[in-house]
């Protein structure tokens, strides 16, 4: 007879701290959750000696995760150090150990989720994930059971607060990238390393999750086109809100028949749709389906607590269906045959913002190259440069275009004689 789930910690950062802290002092709570006392019975760290936000007894923490895994009074092996490895090899050796898991690491999932599914099947354990995505944002649970009743057409996504605060900023102080990020940096929304936020790899991370699951069908991060902020200046913010937009990073997974587009970049929504409303260090992810329509996931998206929350919660979960003996979290399934679009198949409208000679004729040869292109024009601003200048600033919004026509319309306006520069080309989703 059983008379308590056993749960192995692998890393005590913030969030592994604030895990651990919950175990040990929500006891009496989880209890009630779960049927039987959750008890931490193993810590893997890095570091023994070094002093943490929450301190464990020294009789059950250790610096070999290997030990951790084959320990046979852990039942559920909860990774949090980040990073692809180790990690990885550890979350697979704890599957084949017939060890359940909950993770909070998006790399590991997005690159190499499929694999890690099909082998907690197989070993009959359980792989959960909620904090990989979205932080305290219930996402990834939804897409696993509560709506497998639907076809899921689309999702659309805020899904990184570094980057949504930057431009939140950029947007209402009028104040350039360089400028934003590094208030994001002092305030800790940013690393010393920006990378992975500002050129969208995180985006691409949480998006592949995503999709997988909405879709039932592996995408991985490589099949993402993916484009980061670093580009944008405030200019665009500012002829976005002329033009009645905002500018959000946007991750974007559509599915038409057997085909995939994923996609993560800058995008200029309508200032009156839900996405544009959400700022800040927020995350929200919109999921349309057949049978609800569009529904929006919305709320923090970061942070050791709504991480936290998310890690625990899985744990209750697993230990619940080890507590009652009942099996009700289904595995991952993934189908075959699907297919990734590329980039170059999307049709949307599109903003181009570029300097060219202010002089009669120049609007109608940038038309006409447009026009070569099958790109048509729905509107166009023209602004001086200044009284010394013979350039002016030209923004023109086009009509719904094929992503490749504007690919070759850019190299041709670069090398037209009128033209001074391309300043940005930036994607519309209405």
């Amino acid at each position: 007879m059983r008379s308590s789930i056993g749960v192995g910690l692998i890393g005590m950062g913030v969030v592994g701290s604030g895990v651990a802290r919950a175990i040990t002092e929500n006891s009496a709570v989880l209890h009630s959750h779960v049927g039987l006392p959750l008890k931490l019975m193993k810590v893997a760290v890095r570091d023994t000696s070094k002093q943490r936000e929450f301190m464990v007894p020294r009789n059950i923490l250790g610096d070999n995760p290997e030990e951790l895994i084959n320990d046979e009074s852990v039942n559920i092996v909860v990774e949090l150090m980040g990073g692809e490895h180790p990690a990885l090899e550890l979350i697979l050796a704890a599957v084949k150990n017939g060890k359940h898991v909950v993770t909070a690491n998006k790399e590991v999932i997005s690159k190499h989720g499929s694999h890690i599914f099909s082998l907690a099947r197989e070993n009959n354990v359980r792989v959960l994930f909620e904090a990989s995505v979205g932080g305290g944002i219930p996402i990834i649970s939804p897409l696993m059971r509560d709506l497998v009743a639907n076809d899921i057409k689309s999702i659309k996504a805020i899904i990184n607060g570094t980057t949504n605060y930057i431009l939140t900023r950029m947007a209402n102080e009028q104040a350039d990238y360089q400028q934003m990020l590094q208030e994001a940096q002092k305030l800790g929304y940013a690393e010393s390393d920006p990378t992975s936020d500002v050129e969208g790899v995180d985006a691409a991370y949480k998006l592949s999750i995503l999709s997988t699951l909405a879709f039932r069908a592996s995408v991985k991060d490589t099949d993402i086109f993916t484009e980061g902020i670093t580009n944008l200046t405030d200019k665009d913010f500012l002829y976005a809100k002329e033009l009645g937009y905002s500018i959000k990073l946007l991750a974007i997974a559509t599915r038409t028949d057997s085909s995939v587009l994923a996609r993560v970049h800058p995008a200029l929504i309508p200032e009156d749709q839900m996405l544009a409303k959400v700022d800040d260090v927020l995350n929200a992810v919109e999921v349309e389906t057949d049978l609800l329509g569009k529904l929006l996931f919305h709320g923090p998206g970061a942070g050791s607590m709504p991480t936290t929350s998310a890690v625990v919660a899985d744990i209750v979960n697993i230990a619940r269906t080890i507590s009652d003996g009942t099996d009700l979290l289904d595995p991952v399934r993934l189908s075959d045959g699907i297919d990734i679009r590329s980039i170059d198949t999307l049709i949307t409208k599109y903003y181009f913002r570029l300097e060219a000679e202010d002089q009669p004729g120049v609007l109608a040869r940038i038309a006409a190259v447009l026009g070569d292109c099958g790109i048509s024009i729905s509107s166009f601003i023209q602004k001086g440069l200044g009284d010394q200048s013979t350039d002016a600033e030209l923004v023109i919004m086009t009509h719904e275009a094929n992503e490749s026509s504007v690919t070759r319309a850019v190299s041709s306006l670069r090398e037209l004689d009128v033209v001074r520069m391309i300043g940005n080309v930036i994607r519309v989703v209405e």
